[in-house]
């Protein structure tokens, strides 16, 4: 029998951050609690407004799930009880850690997977004016990875400012739904000629099926299109890459499942995340082993992580340890 605790916690931002939809200055992130009288496993999701979701709503949907928790739904039978989603994450999470910790194993060896090593994590630069983002990127021209956050006018001066800034870096850049067909095929050689290496979600997620009429000398990576494996249907032809993110899988099982899925249909793969602590990440570095692209880079944009939060360093983002998760 297990007992169940969910609450909201509140992580203020080290900057503002903005992309094309909005601003805002904290991240709010939903933790469910699983516990079964000796062991605790935690897990944590962070609802998005653009999917219809609120931290109420996600609070509510994982408290409907009490009574099937107690009468002994297990993390296999979760599946089909909620749908892919931040609240399924949070309690598919916190299941794979209670487990852990009741085997006295890592989450790795019981989902049959390598342990785990460091990855090299992208570095968000947020949606402001060239001059903004060029300081931005020189404070960060160190860091490997830089990833931009665009979609709208002016985007090829903040390309430009913040090339300019870490002229070393490599860079992908996510336009998060900002443009159109004729946007893309604009911008699509401009990029390439500033060494830019991938764009994500360049086109509405209801409007991305002209991707498939023209030609993508710029690597797409579906991320608004794509949530767990139904969605890889209708990405075919249209995206060379998917962005797997927990909070749109419902959880690290179904992002394994998709991660397997994807590469046999010949996607590339990328690993990102929403703004969240070390909790969030954790479960998602196992994903992105191997993954062409990593972006879990939420704790950095924290103004403080919590406690046993992962390491980053010149090796990138570090496994988590037993104290934090799995």
């Amino acid at each position: 029998m297990l007992s169940l605790s969910v609450e909201e916690q509140v992580f203020p931002l080290a900057e503002v951050f903005t992309i094309s939809r909005g601003s805002r200055t904290e991240a709010h992130v939903v933790v469910a609690t699983l516990n079964d009288g000796t062991h605790t496993g935690c897990g944590e999701c962070v609802p998005y407004a653009h999917y219809g979701e609120s931290v109420d709503s996600v609070i509510a949907q994982i408290e409907s799930m009490r009574d099937a928790l107690a009468n002994g739904m297990d993390r296999l039978a979760l599946q089909s009880r909620l749908p892919a989603g931040a609240a399924r994450n949070a309690l598919d999470c916190a299941f794979w850690d209670l487990e852990a910790k009741t085997a006295g194993k890592p989450v790795w060896e019981l989902a049959g997977i390598d342990a785990p090593k460091a990855e090299i994590t992208a570095f968000t630069l947020s949606l402001d004016t060239p001059d903004v983002m060029r300081e931005k990127a020189r404070r960060h021209a160190a860091r490997p990875l830089l990833k931009l956050k665009l979609g709208g006018e002016g985007d090829i001066e903040r390309l430009e400012a913040v090339r300019e800034g870490a002229p070393q870096a490599r860079i992908i850049v996510d336009a998060n739904e900002g443009w159109d067909r004729a946007a893309y095929q604009r911008l699509a050689p401009a990029l390439m000629a500033l060494g830019i290496s991938m764009v994500e979600q360049p086109l509405p997620a209801g409007d991305d099926a002209p991707l498939a009429e023209v030609e993508r000398p710029l690597p797409v990576c579906a991320d608004e299109s794509c949530h767990d494996r139904g969605s890889l249907p209708n990405l075919v032809g249209r995206y060379d890459m998917i962005n797997i993110k927990l909070d749109k899988t419902g959880g690290l099982t179904e992002a394994l499942a998709l991660k397997q899925e994807a590469l046999a249909q010949g996607f590339g793969i990328m690993v990102g995340c929403m703004v969240g602590s070390s909790l969030s990440m954790a479960p998602a570095l196992l994903v992105a082993q191997g993954a062409a692209v990593v972006d879990l880079d939420g704790p950095l944009l924290l103004a403080r992580d919590r406690d046993h939060g992962m390491r980053f360093d010149v090796e990138g983002v570090h496994p988590a340890t037993p104290a934090l998760w799995g």
